[in-house]
Order: structure tokens, then sequence, then C-alpha cells
């Protein structure tokens, strides 16, 4: 299964449409021609909450990339080739932002994330990891952990949040590394606190194991945690962190940690097929993303909390007989939203509103997978188009959107 983040929500069905008009599908109410329909609502809104690059044109996207670039990079210089050149500058800008050592970079975070694992159970000798159920690579990696890597994995909990010390002091067996997803997307997006995170780590290292962090989203974490990137980072012994997710990258990962694992993720990088050629359009985006995204992150999570109580207080002025905006507050510029209807309706409200009235709220339902059926959860992302919508904007919106669900 793979990564249905909102960045990548709408991306999985590859089905061909029409020739010629990028946003055309086969017309025949096929997922392609659905899938059309959604982004070219979406990409034809004046208003909305987030607007990712996934959903533009090539042609859009390519024509920012080569108008941007140059503010973040010479680009009289020679295209990178297996790594060196502008993959190796964002690898250096990465470390240094961090206060690791070395970095690496990757073409996806599931290969990574695997390596990094891959090498800390070789160092440490137990091929053991102890992470949480709802974590990216039990619920979104085909099982490549034990597949692939040949690592074996124990639920740190079973609760939806991040495990506590005293659960990783009374798991049952060792094991050689924990990795704790911040945040942990599947969950609601939601994180420890400080000290929580703290004594976590202490709790695992004073069993003899090494600290990994699915950071694919840590960029976002600072204002919660009230602390810098490189200190947060700097409680584990590797991090990884994803250029697409919170930076609107076009593609890449990258690994921090000491030098001698980056020199030997390097080394596996290459034998699980990611040295490639060249990969100077998304590093060329990931330092754009740096650039640009990631300071105007703080303003995002600020934003999110303003529209997800104005979003909890529109439904609780609705018709809708029960709703949950989780966490409440949010905890990133990410959240859900979950209402007792199945997908199918709020999937048709969504795209209806879109194209008639020019505002996407929601974009892709599923189900909650949980529970009894008939109920539905959506993820909420805020972005810089977000900041844009005031609270009424947002109850309006909301008002709007579940009259086309209930009537």
């Amino acid at each position: 299964m793979g990564d249905t983040s909102e960045q990548a929500e709408d991306v999985r069905d590859t089905s061909p449409g029409k020739a010629g008009d990028g946003f055309a599908g086969a017309g025949d109410g096929s997922p392609a021609d659905e899938r059309d329909r959604r982004r070219a609502a979406w990409h034809a809104s004046g208003r909305t909450l987030w607007r990712g690059s996934v959903n533009e044109p090539m042609g859009e996207r390519l024509a920012a990339l080569a108008a941007d670039a140059a503010s973040v990079y010479d680009m009289d210089g020679w295209a990178d080739v297996y790594g060196d050149g502008v993959v190796a500058e964002l690898e250096r800008r990465v470390a240094a932002l961090l206060g690791f050592p070395a970095a690496v970079f990757f073409p996806t975070g599931t290969m990574a994330q695997q390596v990094a694992l891959r090498c800390w159970a070789g160092r440490t000798g137990n091929p053991v990891v102890a992470l949480h159920p709802l974590a990216h690579p039990e619920v979104h990696e085909g099982g490549a952990l034990s597949v692939v890597s040949g690592l074996r994995t124990v639920r740190a909990t079973g609760e939806p949040r991040l495990p506590t010390a005293g659960e990783i002091q009374e798991l049952a067996e060792p094991f050689g590394t924990l990795m704790l997803e911040l945040p942990l997307r599947d969950a609601g997006f939601v994180l420890p606190t400080w000290d929580e995170l703290v004594a976590v780590v202490d709790a695992a290292r004073a069993r003899d194991a090494v600290v990994h962090f699915d950071g694919a989203r840590l960029w976002e974490c600072a204002s919660h945690f009230g602390r810098p990137l490189a200190e947060i980072a700097g409680l584990a012994d590797s991090v990884y962190l994803s250029f697409y997710k919170s930076l609107d990258a076009l593609s890449g990962a990258v690994l921090v940690g000491p030098e001698t694992l980056v020199e030997e993720a390097r080394v596996w990088r290459h034998r699980y097929g990611g040295q490639l050629f060249q990969q100077y359009p998304a590093a060329l985006s990931a330092l754009l993303g740096l650039e640009r995204e990631l300071p105007r992150l703080p303003s995002y999570v600020a934003h999110a909390r303003v529209v997800a109580a104005a979003l909890a207080e529109g439904l609780a002025e609705s018709a809708v007989p029960w709703f949950r905006v989780h966490p409440e507050p949010p905890h990133t510029h990410q959240f859900q939203v979950w209402l007792p209807y199945d997908r199918e309706v709020l999937n048709d409200a969504g795209v209806r509103q879109a194209e008639e009235t020019k505002v996407t709220l929601f974009r892709l339902w599923r189900e909650a997978g949980a529970g009894p059926p008939g109920v539905s959860v959506t993820e909420v992302t805020v972005a810089e188009a977000g900041l844009e919508w005031s609270a009424e904007d947002v109850k309006a919106a909301v008002g709007d959107f579940v009259r086309r669900v209930t009537g």
C-alpha cells in the first residue's frame, strides 16, 4: 500500500485518460476520470486551504522550477552525476541545518528508512525494530522491512499515540532500534510533549537500543515542541526526512546521522537501486522548499489551529449528527476530520462544491478502516493558500458543504 498523504492522495491511480488535455479523463466514469475531475476542480478553485504542486499541470510545474531555481543554486554549473553537484550541496545544507555530521539523499523515503534500519540492525546485532503499528513501514510499505531487509518488528504500543517511556521499559523482548514517527500521521498527525519524547528516547537508550526518527514531516514539528529542528533531531541517532511532504518538492528524501552510518547507507542505496544517474530537478525543488516553505511552516501550524476550531464550530452548528476534528487543537499544520457518511457521498459533495463555487474545503475522503461502516475520514492541510481564510470563511464553506451532503 502506498502513502496516502494529501500530497499523494489522488495520484495512486495511474490509469491513462484521453490524450491532449492534461486534465481530461476517460469520460466514462472510470477511476481515472473521477481523479482528473477532482484535479481540475481543485486547480480551478480560487480558494483552497492547500494548493499543492502535485495538482498542477506539468508545464506549470516545470516553468516554475526553471524560473526559481537560480535563487538557490548556480544554474551555470554542471548537472549532478550519481549524487555530486547540487545533490551533494543539498546533503551538506540539510546536515548543517539538523546538526548532524553527514547526510545522504535518497529517491524515496521508503528506501531511506529501510536502509537506515538495516544498517542499525547490523551495528547493534539485533534485527528487532520497536515501532507503532500505525507507523509507515507497517501500513504503507508492503511488509518490506521483513520481506526485503530481514528485520522483525514489535509493537511499542497499541494506543493511537506515540509510545510512553513506561511502555518502552516494559517491552517483553530486546530490540535493537526504536523507531518513532514524528508526527504519527495515521493517528492524526499526533505528537508527544517534549518531556514525553525525551523520556521515551532515554528509556530506549536504557535498554541499549538506538533511536531512529521517521521524520518525514519533522519539518513541521518545531512549533509544537517549542524547540529548533536541530534540537529535536538531535535526540535521535539518525533521522529520515521527506522533501515533498512538507516542503512541496518534486520527490526525494534525506537520511542524516553519523558519518560512518551515512557512508554505509550510500552503499546500501546503490544495492537497493537508488543510485540514480541524475536527480537535479528533485534536488533543486528540495532546496527551494528549504528556502521558501520551511520558514513559513510555523505560520501554517498556527493558522491550522484557527481553521480546525472554525471547522468544529461550523460542524457543530450544522445538520451532521456527529463529527470529530482530531487532534484539537492540531499538533502540526495537518489534522483529521471524521464524519458519519460514506466516502462516495462526501467526495461527491466536495468536488461539486469546488466546481460550482470555486472553493475547495475538503479533498479526498476515505473509509475510516476501523469501527462501524459508513464512517469516513479526511486529512486537512493548511498551507500558504489557507492563510487567506478567516474563521468565518471556514464556517461558511462548512455550511455549504454539509448542505450538499444532507440535501
